[in-house]
C-alpha cells in the first residue's frame, strides 16, 4: 500500500521510524508545529523550531525516501501561554514558505478564550494565505469543542472543504460530516482511535473526505498506525482501491489545495548534505589505517 500520513510529529521520531515508515509503505507526510514537551520561554523557541520543520526535518525524512511538508501555527496548547503568544505576528513570514502546506494544528485544548483569540486570528491568515487548514480538537469536552471549533469555521468565512478537523471519534463524525469537512481520525494507543474502531466507523459512513493519520509524538504511538489501519480494512473487506483512497488519495486531495505539495518519487539514502549537518559523516569519513 502507499500511505500519506497527514499528521505525525516526526521532530519527536528516530530515523528508525523513517526507515520502518518507508518500509510500510509511507511516502509522504504532514508535520503539523505542536508543543515543545515542556513549556517554551520565548518566540525564538518557536522560531528555530519552524526553521526545523521547513528545512532539517525535510532533508532528514527525504534521506528515507519520504517527502515531508509541514503545517505552521501556534499549537492550542500553547495559545495559553503570554510568552508564546507573540509568535502570532512573525507567523506569515512563515507561512509564504516552500513546503508549508497548512495552518496548524490549530484550535482548542483546553477551550479558553486565549485559544479561541489565537484560533479566530489563525483561521483569518489561513484564508490571506489561500492555505488549508488543520485543527486539533480538545481530548476533553470533545463534542463541545469541536461544536464550537465548527462555528469558528463557519464564522472565518473559509469553505469548509478547505478545513480538516483532526481527532475525530464516534462522538464527533456525524456533526463535522455535516460541516463538510474533511473528517480526521487519529490512530493512536490507548487515548485516540483504534484501527478497529476505525473500520466500524467507514463501515457505517464511508470513505469520502476521510483521512486517518498516526499522530506520533513524544507519548506512547506508532508511526506505523496508517498502515495497521490499512491491513485492518483489508482483513475487514474493504479492497485495496478503498486503502488507497483513504491512505493516500484522501490526504493528496485535501493538501494538494495548497498548490504545495511534491509527490515525485525519492530514492532513499540519497546524497547530499544540509547546513554542514554531520548525519552523512559515515559516508565521508576516512577509511581506517
Amino acid at each position: 500500500m502507499r500511505i500519506f500520513d497527514p499528521h505525525v510529529h516526526m521532530t519527536s521520531r528516530t530515523t528508525d521510524d523513517y526507515r520502518r515508515m518507508y518500509d510500510a509503505g509511507v511516502r509522504a507526510l504532514v508535520e503539523p508545529a505542536f508543543w515543545l514537551g515542556q513549556p517554551r520561554t520565548n518566540p525564538g523557541s518557536f522560531h528555530d523550531y519552524f526553521d526545523g520543520l521547513i528545512g532539517w526535518e525535510r532533508f532528514r525524512a527525504s534521506r528515507f525516501g519520504i517527502r515531508h511538508h509541514c503545517a505552521i501555527a501556534l499549537n492550542p496548547k500553547e495559545a495559553n501561554d503570554p510568552r508564546c503568544a507573540e509568535v502570532l505576528r512573525t507567523l506569515p513570514r512563515y507561512l509564504a514558505k516552500d513546503g508549508v502546506v497548512a495552518v496548524g494544528e490549530v484550535g482548542f485544548d483546553a477551550m479558553t478564550a486565549d485559544e479561541e483569540k489565537a484560533f479566530a486570528h489563525q483561521l483569518s491568515l489561513a484564508a490571506e494565505h489561500g492555505l488549508p487548514v488543520l485543527v486539533h480538537t480538545p481530548h476533553r469536552d470533545k463534542a463541545a469543542g469541536t461544536r464550537r471549533t465548527l462555528e469558528l469555521v463557519a464564522a472565518s468565512g473559509i469553505p469548509p472543504e478547505r478545513v480538516l478537523v483532526d481527532h475525530l471519534n464516534e462522538t464527533t463524525v456525524d456533526m463535522v460530516d455535516d460541516s463538510g469537512c474533511t473528517l480526521g481520525f487519529s490512530i493512536y494507543p490507548d487515548t485516540k482511535m483504534e484501527p478497529e474502531r476505525m473500520v466500524r466507523i467507514l463501515q457505517r459512513r464511508g470513505l469520502d473526505r476521510v483521512v486517518v493519520n498516526s499522530a506520533a509524538d513524544w507519548g506512547h504511538s506508532d508511526p506505523l498506525a496508517t498502515a495497521r489501519t490499512g491491513e485492518a480494512m483489508l482483513r475487514s473487506g474493504f479492497t485495496r482501491d478503498d486503502v488507497d483512497r483513504v491512505l493516500w488519495r484522501n490526504p493528496v486531495e485535501f493538501f494538494a489545495r495548497s498548490g504545495r505539495l511534491l509527490l515525485q518519487e525519492l530514492a532513499p539514502y540519497s546524497g547530499g548534505a544540509f547546513a554542514g549537518n554531520s548525519i552523512l559523516r559515515a559516508q565521508h569519513a576516512e577509511p581506517d589505517a
